[in-house]
């Protein structure tokens, strides 16, 4: 009597995947994968990474690294199951810890991953973008690029950053000054404003120039409250709409102007105050000291410059494939100190940084938490894949400003007058009074 050995199992496509995978990271994958066959290996206690079709696999045979991956992501061809924080955060510990490297397929690996996606049948053309990755054309900061690229983030609807902000609609790190109480996000919003104006020392008639304003947060508080006069400037439609509208309504007219135009193409001079809040990181590296030079132009001597701006750790890229495609194209960050050194290049003498950093994780978080409690709403206002941009974007920048990849500060400098007279007080104790009630 013959007898025959039983059959082996086919390995399912989670066991290939996961094969191809490690030998492109150089190490073991520290989460656990599921594919769309049903198969599933990986540590148990690890978060799940669905492949939820063949298309997933495919796309990042054509884009490997994390434009591929959040390609799949926004699209739902691939999700994390649970936490995606989480997920992520076990991500960059692996990436930190366990030296896992990006992506870098020689010609060897990019033929073992072929003939995986033979045998997976997920061989084929080039997957189109996702319709939530910008296109953009022209040459880099060029002004039409620049407008481009504001529009694609600030664009977007005025409804859906109704939604997702607070009341005072400010789109930039908030201040959670109270030690004892726990603020909402208008509160550190409205804290964040009060203390830019009194670095600023704004006062009843001071000359107030806003550049990149946003839906008005910082250019209304100005007024409103310290009667000053303001000239708002935005390249966004939809923003110059909504702080114009604003300003009618609160009567103010008299005090604002809000103009939509470049900032390279503003006129005149001899502001008190200029502010830019989160503006920075779209000027471009090698455009960044016209900007200076602009702001140095801008301010009278003995004015003052008030630049709130995000950085990047020492060796950190500082926004990444993933930012620059959906969210922020043509950004740039830079380390603090470098920022520093360029307005001291411009004339502009730096007196004050401060970091809040630690102020974004729990600014952002409450954006992430809005999202997500609105999540339907936000889906009927942009459609699925653009609130899964969204969703993807918050987490993984909480992740960043969290763990030090990217950092947020508040620089404030002066135009030093005649002989270097700064203007400034000796002690800035009088800046943190009370913020805790805005």
């Amino acid at each position: 009597m013959t007898t025959t050995a039983p059959a082996t199992a086919r390995p399912g496509a989670a066991h290939l995947l996961t094969a191809l995978a490690e030998d492109a990271l150089g190490g073991p994958l520290p989460v656990r994968l599921r594919a769309w066959d049903g198969s599933e290996t990986g540590p148990a206690d690890a978060p799940v990474v669905v492949v939820r079709s063949r298309r997933a696999l495919r796309r990042l045979l054509w884009q490997p690294g994390e434009l591929g991956l959040a390609q799949a992501y926004v699209t739902g061809e691939l999700d994390i199951e649970g936490d995606l924080a989480q997920g992520l955060r076990t991500v960059w510990a692996a990436h930190r810890e366990r030296g896992l490297r990006p992506p870098r397929l020689s010609p060897a690996d990019r033929a073992r991953a072929v003939a995986t996606a033979v045998r997976l049948g997920a061989l084929g053309p080039r997957p189109p973008a996702p319709a939530s990755q910008a296109r953009l054309r022209g040459g880099l900061h060029s002004r039409a690029r620049d407008r481009a690229a504001i529009s694609h983030h600030y664009d977007l609807s005025n409804d859906f950053y109704a939604l997702l902000l607070d009341e005072t609609m400010a789109y930039s790190c908030g201040y959670w000054a109270a030690e004892h109480a726990e603020p909402g996000p208008a509160d550190a919003q409205r804290a964040k404003l009060e203390l830019i104006c009194r670095k600023l020392a704004l006062a009843p008639g001071a000359r107030l120039l806003d550049i990149g304003c946003g839906w008005g947060s910082l250019t209304l508080h100005a007024a409103q409250r310290y009667g000053a006069r303001v000239t708002a400037v935005t390249l966004a439609r939809e923003q110059a709409a909504y702080v114009r509208e604003q300003v009618r309504e609160r009567g103010l007219t008299d005090l604002v102007d809000v103009v939509r135009q470049d900032y390279r193409d503003i006129e005149g001079g001899r502001y008190d105050a200029v502010a830019t809040v989160e503006m920075g990181e779209h000027v471009g590296d090698a455009e960044y000291p016209a900007f200076t030079a602009a702001l140095h132009r801008l301010v009278r001597p003995r004015g003052r410059v008030l630049v709130q701006q995000m950085s990047r750790g020492r060796v950190a890229p500082g926004g990444g494939p993933f930012i620059e495609a959906y969210i922020a194209p043509d950004m740039h960050m830079r380390p603090l100190g470098e920022t520093v050194g360029l307005l001291e290049g411009a004339g502009l003498e730096v007196r004050h940084t401060e970091s809040l950093r630690e102020h974004y994780v729990r600014t952002i978080g409450a954006w992430h938490r809005t999202l997500e409690d609105h999540w339907e709403r936000f889906v009927r206002l942009v459609g699925e894949e653009t609130a899964r941009v969204w969703r993807l974007y918050l987490v993984g920048a909480a992740l960043a400003f969290e763990e030090g990849r990217m950092g947020v500060d508040q620089i404030l400098a002066v135009r030093p007058g005649p002989g270097g007279d700064s203007g400034l007080p000796a002690s800035t104790h009088t800046w943190y009074e009370g913020l805790e009630r805005p």
